[in-house]
């Protein structure tokens, strides 16, 4: 079973990799950031829980894609049209 306290999370832009940092250096543990929301809301399976960014952000251009990949989950890539 995945243990999301112990995963990285990598952001590509244009296939390029700009970010990588692991969950546990988060402000909040996804634990908690689960737990608060669902205190809120119904969460469903598929549901993407946006958390910010680190270090490393970039400008965004027409035509580029973003890939955000959780180790062990997949990835969620999109283009900027």
């Amino acid at each position: 079973m995945l243990d999301p306290s112990t995963v990285v999370i990598k952001a590509l832009l244009n296939g390029r990799e700009h970010q990588s940092y692991p969950a546990n250096d988060m402000i909040f543990n996804p634990y908690q950031i689960v737990s608060a929301l669902s205190h809120n809301m119904t969460l469903l399976a598929g549901d993407v829980i946006a958390c910010g960014t680190s270090l490393g952000i970039l400008s965004i251009n027409t035509g580029s894609t973003v890939e955000v990949n959780i180790e062990g989950t997949g990835s969620l890539l999109n283009s900027f049209e």
